[in-house]
């Protein structure tokens, strides 16, 4: 069976480096604006892979669903590229070939094509088509092109086309400008001719007013839908004139189709028509045209979908309604075809409907404000709305100022973080409490993906305060926590990163990994797979290590690991760590057949101060022959390192060697000649004075290393005992030492 081909490793690394550090940085785009630190710092990290990948020239990898290509070689890194495949392959993407010189302007843009909407790239005709308007040839991107697919219904319906223009549209609607070209007042005027195409306008300047917890901003997207018809109505006042009433009817027509909780909160604010020319902008006016094309069929919808969702009439639904419909008659024909479109709905099904419908319809015809707002007091609430669309279409005061920065987004997270913390101190009850935890752990994945290693430090630290405290109620929900934040893939993503990290940065994630604890080394193993000792490596056997014995059990996958390199380099983080617990993970290793690895694992069992690990290798030297044998030898001696010998002095001890031990003893008094410590003098000493009838050969051949380990390390306490040995030994010994 012909052998499967494989990529060198170097160049694995390269592809899974470009690739990781491009997700991690689009995330950080889609959650920070492009002046965020945050986002400086994955673009540094982003051009850095790019540039050590293709090393000066070009180079390309191809995505599919689960997996990166090299000249159609699959990279095959588990779950570092299937994530990286994934999420490329989501936003149609082929191949992306890169320069070794691609510009730094050019990863914005790039990173904010990745960042959009793939359904809204899609619909532009693709990331390779929207790319190549850039016109860089640094970086090129082969798509799956929808393109065909979209044609026809774009041709078909040009106003609905999500493009550039449709974007700018959008962003000045949303940045409240008025200054737009001709050819976007004319995308405005077919967008006006299109009952459909308002609709998604409206849609598309909604989406970006929802809390964090998902809830829609009511007044917020009411307000943005107002802009919008604003900037339409405006465009046909000076265009086309003759257009008003069409369009007033398609705005009546594309609002009706909204959400009618935003409908309301359109209406109220054009409750009183008499007061529209008080209005900032001429909102009013055409906030009492939509009302006037609102038919008796349009308002009888709007009052039953609100009544079938909310349940009952509130003082808000009848003072709408007081404005849609201001005489008694038209109230009562609204009124009987809303009571007619609700019987065909669950809600006018209810047996208590009619008692319901009752009590909404005594307050939806007698409602009457008057009595309980003064005059004045309508006035200024009918000025606020204005005053505060002035105030955000001009310049601040100077004393608003630092108000709105403190609103910015790091203040804000601060204080979300703050908060946070203070009510999980504060909350007493378990269940609760845990909530939170759970609430805290997944905002410090956040944290993480977007490269706030402060804020993310302060997050694990209250959690692992709470965890380590027994009299804390929250304890174990906490450190379940501080686990949870390790599986993700945000943490992951993070420890990827660490070579690639600032020197600051990666102080502040080993700080956030010492916090959450041992489970930290599980996302950090992935790293201790590379052959060479990179920054990644070197930093994240740096963080295990503090762990100590606490980290032994996470590193047993690598010791079964089929790679010699994560072998080794687990050998040499368990002999760093020196703990007893770690002779079972590496006595197997001895059995093995990469030299490396023996001696990586012979050198870890001789740093570890217990009798186990001296057993280990005294074993291991029983069960091994040539060239393995002589691979133990050699790492114990090959660093010359004084910590071997008390393991050589055990081995002597407990071996017989006149028996089947003889060339395992030889061994270890030639390792003792070699390192030559005194620690060594008194098994020496003993070794050369045995005896033993009809010894022959065996016999002189140990006394004969004893005594040539001593002439080796040529103390002076070696050179009594020899001198003792001249003196007073047997016959063969003084013969020998002569």
């Amino acid at each position: 069976m012909a052998d499967v081909p494989t990529l060198p490793p170097e160049l694995c690394r390269s592809v899974v480096s470009v690739a990781r550090t491009l997700v991690a940085a689009a995330r950080s785009w889609t959650l920070y604006p492009s002046e965020h630190p945050a986002v400086r710092g994955s673009l540094d990290r982003l051009a850095s892979a790019i540039a050590g990948a293709a090393a000066g020239g070009v180079f390309s990898f191809g995505v599919t669903p689960d997996d990166l290509l090299v000249e159609g070689i699959p990279v095959k890194r588990e779950r570092v590229t299937a994530e990286a495949a994934a999420w490329l392959h989501a936003r149609d993407i082929l191949q992306i070939t890169v320069a070794g010189d691609v510009a730094p302007r050019a990863l914005q843009p790039f990173l904010a094509l990745l960042a959009e909407d793939p359904a809204s790239v899609r619909r532009r005709g693709g990331p390779a088509a929207v790319w190549a308007e850039q016109r860089d040839r640094s970086i090129l991107i082969e798509q799956i092109d929808f393109s065909r697919v979209l044609e026809e219904r774009d041709v078909e319906h040009p106003a609905r086309r999500k493009d550039d223009l449709w974007r700018a549209i959008v962003r000045a609607v949303l940045e409240k400008r008025r200054a737009l070209d001709e050819t976007a007042h004319a995308r405005l005027l077919d967008i006006a001719g299109d009952v459909v195409a308002i609709a998604q306008l409206a849609g598309d300047v909604m989406a970006p007013h929802y809390a964090a917890d998902g809830s829609p901003m009511l007044t917020s997207q009411a307000a943005a839908v107002v802009a919008a018809y604003r900037h339409l109505t405006g465009i046909i006042e000076v265009l086309a004139p003759d257009r008003r009433q069409e369009v007033m009817q398609n705005l009546a027509a594309a609002t009706a189709s909204l959400d009618p909780h935003v409908v309301m909160q359109i209406l109220h604010t054009a409750e009183d028509p008499r007061r529209e020319t008080a209005s900032v902008g001429g909102a009013a006016p055409m906030l009492g045209g939509l009302v006037a094309a609102f038919d008796d069929l349009k308002v009888a919808q709007l009052l039953a979908t609100t009544l079938a969702i909310d349940g009952q009439a509130s003082e808000r639904l009848a003072s709408v309604f007081d404005t849609i419909a201001p005489d008694a008659q038209r109230k009562h024909r609204v009124l009987t075809l809303t009571k007619s479109l609700l019987g065909e709905m669950d809600f006018g099904r209810r047996d208590h409907f009619q008692t319901l419908w009752s009590s909404m319809e005594e307050l939806l015809l007698t409602y009457n404000e008057r009595p309980f707002v003064s005059a004045s007091y309508r006035t200024g609430l009918d000025g606020v709305a204005a005053r505060a669309e002035a105030m955000a279409g001009g310049d601040l005061p100077e004393d608003l100022v630092a108000l709105i920065d403190t609103l910015g987004q790091e203040n804000v997270r601060r204080l979300s973080v703050t908060l946070l913390i203070d009510l999980l101190r504060m909350e007493q009850d378990a269940t609760l409490a845990g909530g939170v935890a759970r609430d805290l752990a997944a905002f410090a994945e956040d944290l993480l993906m977007a490269g706030d290693y402060d804020a993310a430090l302060t997050v694990v630290t209250a959690l692992g305060g709470h965890a380590g405290d027994p009299a804390s109620i929250a304890g174990e929900a906490c450190r379940v926590a501080l686990d949870g934040i390790v599986a993700t893939a945000a943490f992951h993503d993070a420890a990827e990163l660490l070579g690639e990290m600032s020197d600051a940065e990666a102080e502040r994630f080993s700080r956030v990994c010492e916090r959450i604890g041992p489970a930290a080394a599980d996302a950090l193993r992935d790293l201790l797979e590379a052959e060479e000792l990179t920054p990644g490596r070197g930093r994240a056997s740096a963080i295990i290590a503090r762990y100590k014995e606490r980290a032994v059990s996470r590193l047993a996958p690598l010791t079964s690991s089929p790679r010699w390199a994560a072998q080794r380099n687990a050998a040499d983080l368990l002999g760093e760590i020196g703990a007893p617990d770690a002779v079972p993970l590496l006595h197997p290793l001895l059995r093995g057949s990469d030299a490396r690895v023996i001696r990586a694992a012979v050198r870890a069992l001789a740093t570890i101060k217990s009798p186990v690990a001296a057993r280990a290798i005294h074993t291991a030297l029983r069960a091994a022959t040539g060239e393995q044998r002589r691979a133990v030898v050699e790492a114990l001696v090959a660093e010359r390192d004084a910590r071997v010998v008390p393991v050589l002095v055990r081995i002597v001890e407990e071996s017989n060697p006149f028996g089947a031990d003889h060339a395992i003893v030889l061994d270890a008094l030639a390792a003792l000649a070699t390192v030559g410590d005194d620690q060594a003098i008194p098994v020496l000493t003993a070794t050369m004075r045995r005896k033993k009838l009809w010894g022959g050969r065996k016999l002189k051949t140990v006394k004969q290393a004893a005594v040539a380990a001593l002439h080796a390390i040529g103390s002076p306490a070696a050179a009594d005992a020899l001198q003792d040995a001249a003196q007073n030994g047997d016959r063969l010994l003084r013969r020998l030492v002569q």
